[in-house]
């Protein structure tokens, strides 16, 4: 069993920056695949990001590419998401996600253990 926390979500202005946190348990994190989605008001959860559990693989949903960083540290158990230049269309509750075995990383089904999410909210 793997538990997520998220944290690092708030509120700022457009073009503003902030760095999510996604803290896991377990001590076998380095071997997990981790994923970061989001959800927005009446919309779908969708992909934002990805990593393997190397950090040989690391993908990018379009509309935040260039924007957006994903990193790891294994040996603190956390994923970070690094988000500049923000738009008022990345607000949503952020999601932290983990799995084994992940051949598409783009896939939220393919993820196991999923956190409670933090709210990024971008004013104009």
């Amino acid at each position: 069993q793997v538990q997520l926390v998220e944290s690092g979500g708030g509120l700022v202005q457009a073009g503003g920056s902030l760095r999510l946190s996604c803290a896991a348990s377990g001590r076998t994190f380095s071997t997990y695949a981790m994923g970061w989605f989001r959800q927005a008001p009446r919309k779908e959860r969708e992909f934002v990001a990805a990593i393997s559990w190397s950090a040989g693989r690391i993908y990018y949903a379009d509309s935040v590419k260039g924007r957006f960083t994903i990193s790891r540290d294994n040996a603190k158990n956390t994923v970070y998401l690094q988000m500049n230049s923000l738009k008022p269309e990345d607000t949503a509750v952020y999601y932290c996600a983990s799995g084994h075995h992940i051949m598409v990383l783009t896939m939220q089904e393919a993820y196991e253990y999923w956190g409670q999410g933090t709210q990024v909210t971008v004013s104009t």
